[in-house]
């Protein structure tokens, strides 16, 4: 095991002579006890309480140093300022994203001082290694209690002090949390999603008139002038609603678009309102079991953002994830299409398919005669990523299909199907059956694309050869082209990968540009436009907003995609590195190309159909693989219980193996939907 630290502290009793001796201040002797208790690993719990034991038996022998801790941790409490730890930290910045990127820089390149008399800066003292967040949250409530009480160990009536300090900390910090959720109602990118933000009765305010209103009564109540204290279930009631609604705003945000202001902004409410709900638990008289429980819950929070608080990496992670996560959500409502139910859908599917094949095949006719015209290399590029960009714009809006486009966008639907089980209770049976309509329609789809990209381009080449007595292409070329299937001689296995690659890159940028469309309102925007005004009519205009909003982010990713594969091979040549993509539609339209000009042996046939096969499984899975861990991130999800969804899976494929190939008669489908 690595271990967390090398221990300075030997022994309790070095602890015991630095409190006598009272040189260390209270802080550096709680840095002290940290190190004496730091485990050797995060799941060492035993040891921490193995070595709480032996302090407090060390203490119990020696009562004046006993004595003497309480008196300094007691009067370091009730000087030190709470406020900052229960209101600011394990919270993001009201001065937004950029704001905070920029002062964490700062704080890396020239820090300022850490204030002992500050709890927020105390934490980072106390827990001083980068890793120490880990442990302190795996150790188990009632060792923390039992240290906590043990440490403060006060003379009755003396705990009252620091009790009525700390109340009225919380009650401060508590009120301040919801004037800043309140506030958030100015927003404009909460504007823009729900416009009845703005009206008077919105949960926002109204949790803030309600949490003053209880923070007045509750100072009454400890000041004695009020008998009996209201309960704080009206608050609670707002706090609910206030959670619901930024719910509501990240559910809007997928169709109408987010950025990573807005994402920051609606991280920084689910902050806010998380621990304005701790703050009501610690301050309840009424349930000590759940305050004591909450109070060390938010401790090891603390602790956790104290050792994060300047950190870069984990702003723009935290950050990139929620944006993410609404890139891949546009990627899953888009994935819902790819996914065949019924026999109806999948027959669909292959003519669909198949419409992508006869494009495919033109497509790599065109990159075989550019090829050809011996231009220069960037020239060349230009017109490759042209032709494959220009192509795949055409094969969406002809509403055909590539195959190999699919793995991207039902990976996102995937994880939309696991966090409804992960967090919904769904069951994983309709999961497996997901995976099996997904399989099948991935499968119909290729055979679309790769039986017609074959048969088109080997009847045109064949055309060309016996009736024109011209040859689309060489017989070196022909060769050459048999020759890039092969897995290991032409590194196919290799340029297959890269090109599983760029389809993934493809499915991020489709995503990225769907949600920018809806966070422009671009259908609006362009039947208002004042160009488009000019020289089309109203319904003209309608109908272009109206798809352009449907379809942008798919004309950028398969245009994107076309530019990606037309470059890899320019900036091998550039980089004088061996770079190059395999797709699997274009090599086998390329193989029917080849063999039109030069049949092969029936046994190198079968052995390139084989090649294009394992092509095409390299195209998908590697898309697929990166597509579906971007978005469990993106929904900070785990896959715990993959492997029982993978044994359905597996048993519903031994019952009907031809149920992973070819859909059940329509009368006895199951739209499985979990």
């Amino acid at each position: 095991m690595k271990l967390f630290s090398s221990k300075k502290i030997k022994a309790p009793s070095q602890i015991i002579n630095a409190v006598l001796s009272g040189t260390d201040e209270p802080v550096d002797i709680l840095k002290s006890i940290a190190e004496w208790i730091r485990p050797l690993s995060a799941d060492s719990t035993d040891y921490v309480k193995k070595r709480t034991l032996e302090l407090e038996n060390a203490l119990k022998q020696n009562p004046e140093a006993d004595e003497k801790l309480g008196q300094a941790l007691s009067a370091w409490l009730e000087k030190a300022n709470y406020f900052l730890a229960f209101a600011v930290l394990g919270i993001f910045s009201r001065q937004g994203f950029m704001g905070e990127l920029v002062h964490r820089i700062y704080e890396h390149i020239n820090p300022a001082p850490l204030n002992k008399n500050s709890l927020s800066d105390a934490l980072s003292i106390i827990f001083e290694k980068e890793k120490d967040h880990k442990w302190v949250k795996e150790i188990p409530e009632e060792t923390w209690l039992h240290l906590f009480g043990m440490l403060w160990n006060q003379k009755p009536g003396e705990e009252f002090k620091i009790l009525s300090k700390t109340i009225n900390e919380l009650l401060y910090a508590l009120e301040m949390l919801a004037i800043w959720v309140s506030a958030e109602e100015l927003e404009k990118d909460l504007v823009r999603i729900e416009p009845a933000i703005i009206e008077r009765d919105f949960a926002f305010v109204a949790l803030q008139r309600e949490v003053s209103a209880y923070c007045r009564n509750y100072e009454k109540w400890i000041s004695g002038e009020l008998q009996e204290l209201e309960d704080d279930s009206h608050a609670r009631v707002l706090l609910e609603q206030c959670i619901l609604a930024v719910k509501n705003f990240r559910k809007k945000s997928v169709t109408k678009g987010t950025s990573i202001s807005l994402s920051y902004l609606l991280e920084r409410l689910d902050q806010t309102l998380d621990r304005i709900n701790s703050v009501l638990d610690l301050l309840n008289p009424n349930s000590p079991d759940i305050s004591r429980k909450t109070a060390v819950e938010l401790f090891t929070k603390l602790v956790a953002a104290s050792k994060q608080r300047y950190s870069v990496r984990s702003l723009i992670n935290q950050n990139i994830r929620l944006l993410s996560r609404s890139i891949t959500e546009n990627a899953s409502d888009h994935g819902e299409h790819y996914i065949t139910k019924n026999r109806k859908e999948y027959f669909q599917m292959f003519l669909s398919g198949a419409g992508g094949g006869i494009f495919i095949a033109l497509m790599a006719l065109i990159k075989i005669k550019i090829t050809q015209l011996e231009l220069k290399p960037f020239l060349e590029t230009v017109f490759v990523c042209l032709n494959y960009g220009i192509g795949f714009m055409t094969i969406h809006i002809m509403h055909f299909t590539v195959a190999t486009k699919q793995p991207a966008m039902t990976a996102s639907r995937i994880a939309g199907a696991l966090q409804q089980g992960e967090y919904g209770g769904a069951n994983p049976k309709p999961l497996a059956g997901l995976l099996i309509q997904v399989s099948r329609s991935q499968f119909i789809a290729i055979i679309g694309n790769v039986s017609i990209a074959i048969l088109l381009s080997f009847s045109i080449g064949w055309f060309f050869l016996n009736h024109t007595d011209i040859s689309l292409i060489s017989e070196k070329k022909s060769r050459n082209l048999l020759h890039e299937l092969t897995p290991i001689a032409s590194l196919a296995v290799f340029h297959a990968a890269i090109a599983g690659v760029w389809l993934f890159v493809s499915g991020l940028v489709a995503g990225f540009f769907d949600n920018r469309a809806n966070y422009l309102g671009l259908g609006e925007r362009l039947k208002i436009h004042p160009i488009l005004k000019r020289i089309m009519p109203l319904k003209a205009r309608t109908k272009l907003a109206d798809y352009m909003d449907e379809n942008y982010g798919a004309l950028a990713g398969n245009f994107i995609f076309g530019v990606l594969l037309g470059t890899t091979s320019y900036i091998g040549y550039i980089s004088n590195l061996p770079l190059d993509i395999r797709h699997v539609a274009f090599s086998s339209a390329n193989f029917g190309y080849a063999v039109s000009a030069d049949m092969p042996c029936i046994f190198e046939i079968g052995a390139c159909l084989f090649y294009i096969f394992l092509i095409s499984s390299l195209n998908l899975w590697v898309s697929f693989g990166l597509a579906l861990y971007i978005a469990l991130k993106a929904r900070n999800l785990k896959l715990t219980r993959f492997s029982k969804i993978m044994d359905l899976f597996g048993q519903e494929v031994r019952k009907k193996p031809l149920s992973l190939f070819f859909p059940p008669p329509d009368s006895k489908t199951k739209q499985n939907k979990p």
